[in-house]
């Protein structure tokens, strides 16, 4: 790695009475840290021309080796430094595993995990796993996704609830009723021949109750409030705010999301020095194409900066979305590389989600456009506030997510507007994601709750009636969708006026908001129409875009529109997305 040192811990009983001893060409013992707790050594090394290899780490007491270790300094792959994460180019498919698909049944319950298979339980396991993701690459592939962002994969060995991954209890260990590390290997090497990038979940904030590490804490500060459990006040506001209290301050950092997720303490250089290598490990080993980051303004501000920087260092074009679920721009803002912040805080983070633009999005489709600053004007105010941004083009922009409404529930069920969702977030700046279902109007009859919210791919359980990956049993709505979404996703792929090419945007009139995607001679011009009765719209105002161009055909349906008149007669509530050549 770039970076020469490397810290290992060590934990074993009483082992902070022992000597720690290895004799490796290239590896040096800068210093051994001892903690609170007598069951952990720390050992700082600098890694200098070392040849890969396995040496034996012995710990003795005078001349007695009492625990001897083997490790290992692997040989990374040819250009790993120089990986590509994802990019505007890229479209994500959001998975929750447990509800995606079982490729593997005889792992649905394990014998020493508390939380067993319950598939009558909406919080509760269904069997989901690694092997019915990789069974269903090609269905992935086939419909247009280039990147694939799983939930958590990593051990959750929860009394309850634990399906979703958000409580890790071992950071190098993929939850067994998941698969195993090696199957989440394969996982990345199958999508990667399909060139699909693998996204990793991650969580840095805070860890399950049950971690191993809660029975034996090295130190007295490994968790913010170790002796007093506190919530925290969700403030995220107060990073940023200049009249902002410390005690509001601290709650936001410090406290926990609940009493079963312990609040990790990230200014402990310990432990932040293992959760950065931690990460480096995972990107190595599983040959990552980015990840998104849990909950990104709840750590420790300083620590999610050096965090960030000792990634992109070793990964230069590499890419990480964090969550800041602000419908405020200038919060999200905040956290981009390259942003000039007030207090002079230093962020090296490449990507955030855009939760304004989706907030802004839902409602503009759902408001009436009676009032000169409802409707379309919403999103239409929102992106322009884009000038807050160092890189709004490098944001992920999305319809919904594992944690909110599905898009087809906020849109009350009316697909045509869900469609209308789908041309916006593929067609406009940034990086999509589209949650797994979403392509089949997948909905949640009861709002807000994440269990159903996380609902069964049908089709990926053996049995089941609906099957989505081949289309049996899908409504004629469902099937349409489905089909809606994989031409304009495969279309998107060889759009590179979609990737690359510069936003230009028309305020919204009469329920219709015109935007162009343009670079250099390379145009395209959609147009989003909420009118529900035949509506003309005057093509005047567009005369720079369209200059020239005479005929176009609309992506979506293959027909063809004259440019050359005055007036453009749109589909009745539909999107146009017009190719300008």
């Amino acid at each position: 790695m770039k970076d020469s040192n490397l810290q290992l811990m060590l934990h074993g009983n009483n082992i902070s009475t022992m000597q720690p001893v290895f004799n490796y060409a290239g590896v040096e013992v800068k210093d051994v840290v001892k903690v609170n707790s007598p069951n952990y050594l720390f050992l700082n090394l600098n890694i200098s021309g070392a040849k890969p290899g396995k040496f034996n780490i012995q710990l003795k007491q005078g001349n007695k080796t009492v625990h001897r270790y083997s490790y290992e300094l692997k040989q990374r792959a040819a250009g790993s430094a120089n990986r590509q994460g994802f990019t505007s180019s890229d479209v994500m498919y959001l998975i929750t595993p447990d509800r995606f698909a079982n490729g593997n049944p005889k792992n649905d319950s394990v014998k020493d995990m508390a939380d067993k298979l319950n598939r009558n339980d909406r919080s509760g396991r269904h069997g989901g796993d690694i092997a019915g993701i990789i069974q269903n690459l090609d269905y992935i592939k086939d419909m247009g996704f280039t990147a694939l962002w799983v939930n958590p994969v990593l051990e959750n060995d929860q009394p309850k609830v634990s399906y979703h991954g958000y409580s890790t209890t071992d950071y190098y260990k993929v939850d067994p009723r998941f698969g195993s590390n090696e199957e989440y290997l394969e996982l990345s090497k199958q999508a990667k021949q399909r060139d699909i990038k693998l996204v990793m979940d991650m969580v840095l904030n805070h860890i399950g109750s049950k971690h191993w590490w809660m029975d034996d804490l090295p130190t007295e500060d490994w968790l913010n409030f170790q002796d007093e459990y506190k919530t925290t006040n969700h403030r995220r506001e107060a990073i940023q705010d200049p009249h902002a209290s410390e005690y509001d301050y601290q709650l936001q950092t410090e406290g926990w999301f609940v009493e079963s997720m312990p609040d990790l303490n990230q200014e402990n250089e310990l432990l932040a020095t293992y959760l950065i290598q931690n990460t480096l490990w995972w990107i190595e080993y599983a040959d990552l194409g980015g990840i998104r980051m849990d909950t990104y303004s709840y750590p420790d501000p300083e620590f999610m900066s050096e965090w960030t920087r000792r990634v992109m260092d070793e990964y230069p074009n590499f890419n990480i979305v964090g969550e800041e679920w602000s419908l405020n721009p200038a919060i999200v803002s905040y956290w981009q590389r390259g942003k000039k912040n007030y207090n002079g805080y230093v962020s090296y983070l490449p990507s955030l989600m855009d939760f304004p633009v989706q907030n802004a999005m839902v409602e503009a489709l759902r408001d009436d456009e009676k009032s000169w600053d409802t409707g379309w004007l919403k999103l239409y105010n929102t992106l322009a506030t884009d000038f807050l941004y160092p890189e709004p083009e490098n944001l992920v922009v999305f319809p919904d997510n594992h944690d909110m409404d599905r898009i087809y529930t906020q849109l009350n069920q009316d697909a045509d507007l869900t469609k209308q969702a789908i041309a916006y977030i593929l067609t406009t700046r940034g990086i999509p994601q589209l949650y797994y279902g979403t392509e089949i109007l997948m909905h949640n009859s009861e709002k807000g709750d994440h269990g159903i919210i996380r609902t069964d791919f049908p089709g990926g359980w053996s049995g089941d009636k609906v099957n989505a990956f081949t289309g049996k049993g899908l409504t004629k709505e469902q099937l349409d969708m489905q089909q809606y979404m994989k031409k304009l996703l495969n279309w998107r792929k060889d759009a590179k006026v979609i990737h690359t090419g510069k936003l230009t945007h028309y305020a919204p009139y009469k329920g219709v908001y015109v935007y162009f995607r343009h670079n250099g001679p390379e145009k395209v011009m959609v147009i989003l129409n909420k009118n529900e009765l035949p509506y003309e719209l005057e093509l005047e105002k567009f005369a720079p875009q369209l200059q020239g161009v005479k005929q176009t055909t609309d992506v979506i349906s293959g027909k063809a529109y004259n440019l050359n008149q005055s007036k453009l007669a749109l589909p009745i509530k539909a999107p146009l997305i017009l190719e300008l050549k």
